[in-house]
């Protein structure tokens, strides 16, 4: 018998390893092998329990992601056929999990009769991540192993189950402190000794006594609420409630007819995508391969703001000491009061031990002094106010007080960040780290290759967001880099629909429908409107080519900035964040209108967001052209990562495809006729895809 890897047979123990690095995925090839071995072992005479390990790697990541909707996919054994063969072996079957055992993984694992898990080991089903849901028995195991009601929320997050939860729910039978293949040897001896019974899930009964008797009711009604239609979620649902309802291999069936639904939706195809773009983003063109990237052990942060102390949380919850700077006491006061309310909330939700937010804690140190805060500092992160003056005085102040090889960020969301380097003798260390507001919550880090930025630095710094658990998409320097250049042109096209009869509550609306976090208008009211209109006025006079409506200057020449300041293109009650529509807005809206005569219309939900996005991804495909950004796919990367773009979409140039770029082209030439048509110029880029038959790439 041919086999990937070989198994051994040990006092009548025969130890079967995956062989698949670096995580042990489910191939076609995989589960071959697998599949192979442990029948071969079981047919053995000397062979009385068999032990599936994950070799010196973790046990198992899950199916082949790349192979799905492939012939490899259908190759025999297909992953039921793999699991339900083992579900029928006669031999003591028992996992020993280090690591982690993750979607198909963990379902290979609960068809064993016994689990060991490694103390700091993970479990998790994260399918619905993926669209999808757990298509190899998961939905119908689970239930029988562990609670109902833990169950179907695990499913439903996708998130991972640490050892010690695994073990008190019952999903593991014991958990090794020490060598895990050892303890799962000595745990198979013991069960041959004692003659322990093939204890096969499939033959338990769902886990429903302590289950609310409404709680399928009530997760379908959270999903709807949280996450409208989300199909994935209320399949999991669904093949929970089969679990119960439906005998062990009717409700299997039922569950991987909905899993091979979920596959062909447009959903899960987007979702598949983003989880490879995330990956590619990571990837850098043309870095010299002798670049090596700098030991960040302790880091600067200037500005003591919202967004300056939420990147400074970032460097302590990487354990790494900072220095969090500004000019006034009663700034940096404002802004540890900010990082200790961070911790502070998070000890009460349960999230933080009290001694583990004093750890944290000790990781700031404020300063109001800026030479002895960045004397020892490896990187320094501008945060201040988004003036180019000031950000080039802090940094001929850095290039006096820095140390040699420090790297000298700036978090400018919009500057030009080459005049700020050029201010110094040291473009070199010169880069942008363009975090997204709150800092230390969003995932985003746009990171802004300078023109004489160094290899060195650029490698350190993606290594480095990576350390902050942030995902990191490169850019070149341009107004706004990728996400809010693109947002400019998006923003335009919102505030033209205004000029032309739409309310603004219509237009979040349908925007909040298709998916997006938040409409346009209520964005603009949580970040402040001060920062739109700051960006408009310094267009007004570098891009007088770019036109906006005038509607949002009128708003803020009202003094409504925003939530902030209680009142912006909706009204807020004190200490509330619901939207209020305030007739004050109507009659600056009608004022406007009526000042610029522009005829009014009825305009469709589905104009709006066709309109919407397709401005972002007519600029997208400006910014590939320009070579602004690496890939289409670092665009949608930035926009589902930074701007609330429902992953479900994969991304404004990964809709654009599915749009079909002839069909985009076709959209773009018929807005060109209608109001404000000069602003729409189509991309050379589309242009030539289009012709080509082609897609972003």
């Amino acid at each position: 018998m041919v086999m990937e890897s070989a198994y051994v047979v040990k006092d009548g123990i025969a130890v079967v390893s995956f062989d698949n690095p670096p995580v042990n995925s489910l191939s076609a090839a995989q589960r071959k092998a697998l599949h192979e071995q442990v029948l071969h072992a079981a047919q053995r005479d000397d062979v009385q329990a068999i032990v599936v390990t994950g070799g010196g790697g973790p046990f198992c990541g899950g199916a082949e992601i790349r192979e799905f909707n492939t012939p490899a996919q259908k190759a025999s054994p297909t992953m039921p056929e793999l699991i339900e063969g083992l579900d029928k072996v006669d031999t003591l079957l028992i996992a020993a999990i280090g690591g982690f055992a993750f979607g198909a993984g963990l379902e290979l694992a609960m068809a064993l009769h016994y689990r060991v898990l490694g103390a700091y080991a993970q479990l998790g089903l994260p399918e619905v991540k993926f669209g999808f849901l757990p298509g190899a028995g998961g939905t119908q195991r689970l239930p029988r192993l562990i609670p109902m009601e833990h169950a179907a929320p695990l499913m439903l997050s996708g998130a991972p189950l640490g050892a010690q939860s695994a073990f008190d729910h019952g999903l593991v039978d014991i958990l090794s402190h020490g060598d895990l293949l050892e303890d799962t040897l000595d745990f198979a001896r013991k069960l041959i000794a004692a003659k322990a019974p093939l204890r096969r899930t499939s033959a338990l009964s769902p886990r429903m006594e302590s289950a609310p008797a409404d709680l399928f009711a009530t997760l379908r009604a959270d999903i709807e609420k949280r996450t409208p239609g989300h199909k994935g979620k209320l399949s999991i649902v669904d093949c929970c409630e089969a679990a119960v309802t439906l005998p062990f291999e009717a409700g299997r069936e039922f569950e991987r007819a909905r899993f091979l639904e979920l596959l062909a939706t447009p959903e899960s195809k987007a979702l598949r995508y983003n989880f490879f773009a995330e990956r590619q983003a990571a990837k850098i063109a043309g870095v010299s391969k002798d670049a090596r990237p700098h030991d960040i052990r302790r880091a600067a942060v200037i500005g003591a703001g919202t967004m300056g102390a939420g990147i400074a949380i970032c460097f302590m919850n990487a354990g790494i000491p900072v220095s969090l700077v500004d000019t006034q006491r009663e700034g940096l006061e404002r802004g540890m009061a900010t990082i200790r309310g961070v911790y502070d909330t998070q000890v009460e939700k349960g999230r933080l031990t009290q001694e583990a937010r004093e750890r944290a804690l000790q990781r700031v140190t404020p300063s109001l002094d800026l030479a002895a805060a960045v004397s020892d500092a490896d990187i320094v992160v501008e945060a201040v106010f988004e003036r180019l003056d000031l950000k080039q005085q802090i940094f001929r102040d850095l290039e006096r007080l820095a140390p040699k090889g420090a790297i000298l960020a700036t978090n400018t969301s919009m500057l030009d960040i080459d005049q700020i380097a050029a201010v110094t003798a040291r473009e070199a260390d010169v880069i942008g780290m363009h975090f997204f507001s709150p800092a230390h919550v969003m995932r985003l880090v746009e990171v802004v290759r300078c023109a004489k930025t160094s290899d060195d630095v650029l490698v350190t710094v993606m290594q480095l967001a990576r350390k902050l658990q942030k995902t990191a998409v490169l850019s070149r320097v341009c107004d706004g880099f990728i996400g809010n250049r693109m947002l400019q042109r998006y923003l335009q096209q919102a505030l033209f629909l205004l000029d032309e009869g739409c309310g603004i509550a219509q237009i979040d609306t349908a925007m909040e429908k298709f998916g997006m976090a938040m409409g346009p208008f209520a964005v603009g009211d949580l970040s402040g409107l001060d920062i739109g209109w700051s960006i408009r006025k310094r267009r007004y006079v570098e891009q007088p080519e770019m036109i906006y409506s005038r509607i949002a200057d009128r708003i803020c020449e009202a003094g409504r900035l925003g939530q902030k300041t209680g009142e912006g293109w909706y009204r807020y009650e004190p200490g509330s964040r619901k939207r209020l529509q305030d007739p004050e807005v109507d009659r600056i809206l009608h004022a406007h209108r009526e000042a610029t005569g522009v005829a009014q219309r009825a305009v469709s939900d589905e104009e709006i967001v066709d309109r919407l996005m397709l401005a972002l991804a007519n600029e997208g495909a400006r910014i590939l052209d320009e070579l602004v950004a690496q890939r289409a796919s670092d665009i949608d990367v930035v926009y589902a990562t930074g701007y609330g773009f429902p992953v479900t979409k994969g991304g404004p140039m990964h809709y654009a495809n599915t749009l079909g770029l002839d069909e985009v082209l076709a959209r773009i030439r018929k807005y060109q006729q209608g109001y404000q048509g000069g602003q729409w110029q189509p991309s050379p880029f589309i242009v030539k895809l289009a012709g080509q038959g082609a897609s972003f790439e």
